[in-house]
C-alpha cells in the first residue's frame, strides 16, 4: 500500500490521470457487471416463468394479464403488443400482407429487446480492450518519469532505480486488473444474453403461428 501511496505522490499529472482513469474504467465496469446480472438473473427467471404461464391461459386477454404478473423486466409484454397490434391504413407496411405485417412487427420489438438486454456489452469489451494498454501507457511514462528524477540527482544505482520501476509496475497490474473482470464478465453475459435470445425468438415464432391461425 505504501508502495501506491509513494508512486501516486512521485507521479506527476499524467501518471496521475492514467490512474485516475484506470480507476474510472473500474468503478464502470464493476457497476455495468452488478447490474448486468441483476437484470439479466430476473430476466432469465420471468422468462422461465411468463412463457408457460401465458400458453396455459384460456385467452389472449388472460394471457396478457399473466405475461404482466411474471414480465418484470418487460421483454416478453412488447412481443405479444407487436403481434397484437395492427398496420396504419394507408402506409407501405398496411399495403403488404398479413404475415409480413406481423414479421416485421415482432422482428423490431425483438431487436428493440435484445437492444436493452445487450446494453453495456461494448463497454465492458472496451474496458477490457483498453485497460491492459492504458496501464502499460502509465508504466512506460512512469518509469520515464523515475529516471528521469534518479538521472537529474546525479546518482545511480540499481537500489535507486529498482524502487521508481517497481512502483511504475504498479500500473500495468492495475490495468489487468481493471480489464479481466470486464472480459470475463463481457463473456459471460454474452452466454446469458443469447440464451435470452433464445427463448425470446421461440416465443416470437410461436406468437406468428398463433396469430396467423386466427387470421
Amino acid at each position: 500500500m505504501s508502495g501506491v501511496g509513494d508512486f501516486w505522490m512521485q507521479g506527476d499529472l499524467v501518471t496521475r490521470l492514467v490512474a485516475l482513469l484506470l480507476l474510472l474504467m473500474s468503478i464502470s465496469a464493476w457497476v455495468v457487471i452488478f447490474w448486468k446480472s441483476w437484470v439479466l438473473h430476473r430476466t432469465r427467471r420471468d422468462i422461465v416463468r411468463a412463457v408457460p404461464a401465458f400458453w396455459a391461459a384460456a385467452s389472449l386477454a388472460d394471457g396478457r394479464q399473466a405475461l404482466q404478473n411474471f414480465d418484470r423486466e418487460q421483454v416478453l409484454l412488447p412481443l405479444l403488443d407487436a403481434a397484437a397490434a395492427a398496420a396504419n391504413s394507408g402506409t407501405l407496411e398496411s399495403a403488404g400482407r398479413r404475415e409480413s405485417q406481423l414479421t416485421r412487427r415482432l422482428r423490431d420489438a425483438l431487436h428493440s429487446v435484445l437492444g436493452r438486454l445487450q446494453f453495456g456489452q461494448v463497454l465492458l469489451a472496451s474496458i477490457g480492450s483498453t485497460a491492459p494498454f492504458v496501464g502499460l501507457f502509465g508504466t512506460v511514462w512512469g518509469i520515464y518519469h523515475a529516471l528521469v528524477g534518479i538521472s537529474a540527482s546525479g546518482a545511480i544505482s540499481i537500489e535507486k532505480v529498482s524502487g521508481p520501476v517497481g512502483e511504475a509496475l504498479i500500473m500495468t497490474a492495475a490495468g489487468l486488473a481493471v480489464a479481466i473482470p470486464a472480459v470475463l464478465a463481457y463473456n459471460i453475459f454474452g452466454k446469458r444474453v443469447a440464451a435470452c435470445e433464445a427463448e425470446l425468438e421461440g416465443f416470437a415464432h410461436d406468437l406468428r403461428e398463433l396469430q396467423s391461425h386466427q387470421a
